[in-house]
C-alpha cells in the first residue's frame, strides 16, 4: 500500500471515486448471491460460475480497498482559488506546438486524468515538464513518438 502521501485531485475528481465506491459496494450483495447461487450447483472444483464470482468478488474488493485509500489521501484542489505566473496543479495552460497551432490542458490528478477531454495527469510527461513554467517559456517532452516542443502561451486558474 502507499504511503500517508496526499493525494492532489479536483472536487470532480473526488466525486468520481466517491461514485465508482458506491458502485462497487452495490455490486457486492450481488456477487455474494452468484457464490451462493454457484455453491448450490455442487463440486466447487469443476464450477465455473463459483470460480468466475469468487474472482470478481476479490476485484471488487481490491478496487474498494483502493479507491477508499484514495479518498482518505485525497487532497481536494480548487484551480479558481489559486493564482500566480507559474503552472500548478489545476492550472489550465495554453501551449504553442511546432506549427504554432494552440494546444490547450488542464493539470489534473491520475484519477481525472483524460487527454482526450484536454486533462492530463501531472504525473505525465508533459505534466511534469510544465510543472513551474511559465508564459513564454518552452517545454520539451519526450513521447513515444519522439520529442515535442511546445511555447506556454497562457495560464489559467479556472
Amino acid at each position: 500500500m502507499a504511503g500517508v502521501d496526499k493525494l492532489p485531485m479536483l472536487a470532480e475528481g473526488q466525486k468520481m471515486l466517491e461514485e465508482e465506491l458506491t458502485r462497487l459496494k452495490a455490486e457486492r450483495p450481488l456477487i455474494i448471491d452468484a457464490i451462493e447461487e454457484a455453491r448450490a450447483h455442487g463440486d466447487l472444483s469443476e464450477n465455473a460460475e463459483y470460480h468466475a464470482a469468487k474472482e470478481r468478488q476479490g476485484q471488487i474488493e481490491a478496487s474498494i480497498a483502493d479507491i477508499e485509500d484514495r479518498l482518505s489521501r485525497a487532497q481536494v484542489i480548487d484551480p479558481t482559488t489559486l493564482s500566480g505566473d507559474k503552472i500548478v496543479f489545476g492550472a489550465t495552460v495554453t501551449l504553442l506546438d511546432d506549427d504554432e497551432k494552440p494546444v490547450r490542458y488542464q493539470i489534473v490528478g491520475q484519477t481525472e486524468a483524460d487527454a482526450k477531454t484536454g486533462k492530463i495527469s501531472y504525473n505525465s510527461p508533459l505534466g511534469r515538464a510544465l510543472i513551474g513554467k511559465r508564459v513564454d517559456d518552452e517545454v520539451e517532452v519526450t513521447v513515444p513518438s519522439g520529442d515535442r516542443f511546445y511555447l506556454v502561451s497562457k495560464i489559467e486558474f479556472i
